[in-house]
């Protein structure tokens, strides 16, 4: 895990981590074939452990987990939430993706329609894409901002380094609470992008994912690359740390993020509820009478 979380000290560049990981001497000799098959069988290991552990998390009602994907167009948000999680209890998890704000939710602050979606003691939320947008694409185009209704006094130099601070009060808060924070970049590069943008163009069955954005988006690349560095390292801390995961590999990043997931919440050591004596000696009593009917 240490090889992919950002330290809160350290000086984090993007163009210093790699979009391709090429694991040990093992995976470096598998075929591609091989690879997929053997990150399916790692992650349906994980899931099952997986599974134990949210039940343990439902049974306790102490802790909760939120969980963070942010990454550029076509890195595989969707398809590592769909892998990594599909064999958990779905009562206990909360799928939320954010679209453009209402007019209600501009006026509040930035982070008040978030608020409303985090996960419960008891429960796994994932924010498939979040609150970090307002720090992401709305600072790549600082038009969105501008449309606005913030006063204006509140737009100087130190506007996005005060958002920043309120994004780490928050988390911080939350994990005081008794939530996990769990944040993911996807790193994938441009290449590899352009590869899934034409495989999309392709297929026609895929059709329905591309739409004018996906390339509009392209053009400010350097912009976002710019962005993501600023944010990951003004919001990577001790109790809310990013995890910055090669992306070009699907396969790879999803058995990454789903060891990533189960070591951290098997970390919690959550244990099921004790019932008293008196109740241990009622429920005795209860399966008595049904061993007799």
């Amino acid at each position: 895990m240490d090889k992919f979380r950002v330290n809160p000290d350290e000086n984090f560049k993007i163009s210093d981590r790699s979009t391709e990981w090429p694991g040990d001497q093992r995976i470096k000799e598998l075929s591609e074939k091989g690879l997929k098959k053997e990150a399916k069988k790692y992650i349906k290991k994980n899931l099952k452990q997986l599974k134990h552990a949210q039940e343990l998390l439902w049974a306790s009602n102490r802790r909760s987990m939120l969980i963070i994907f942010q990454a550029m167009d076509a890195a595989g948000k969707d398809s590592t939430i769909e892998h990594v999680m599909s064999g958990v209890n779905p009562q206990g998890v909360d799928v939320n993706s954010f679209k453009a704000p209402s007019k209600e939710e501009l006026d509040h602050n930035f982070l008040w329609r978030y608020w409303h979606k985090m996960p419960q003691r008891g429960r796994i939320g994932i924010f498939n894409r979040s609150y970090y947008e307002e720090v992401l694409i709305v600072k790549v185009h600082p038009e969105i901002l501008e449309s606005r209704p913030i006063p204006y006094g509140l737009r100087g130099d130190s506007f996005w380094n005060a958002r920043y601070e309120d994004i780490n009060a928050m988390e911080e808060h939350l994990c005081r609470s008794g939530t996990v924070i769990l944040k993911f970049f996807l790193n994938v590069s441009k290449d590899e992008q352009k590869q899934r943008f034409l495989d999309r163009l392709n297929n026609p069955d895929k059709h329905w994912k591309f739409s004018e954005s996906d390339m509009e988006e392209r053009q400010y690349w350097d912009d976002y690359m710019q962005a993501f560095e600023d944010c990951i390292n003004a919001t990577s801390t001790a109790w809310a740390p990013w995890f910055v995961i090669p992306a070009d590999d699907k396969w790879k990043m999803r058995a990454l993020v789903s060891m990533i997931i189960t070591e951290e919440i098997q970390s919690l050591d959550l244990k099921f509820p004790t019932v008293s004596e008196e109740k241990q000696t009622y429920l005795e009593q209860i399966k008595e009478k049904l061993q007799k009917k």
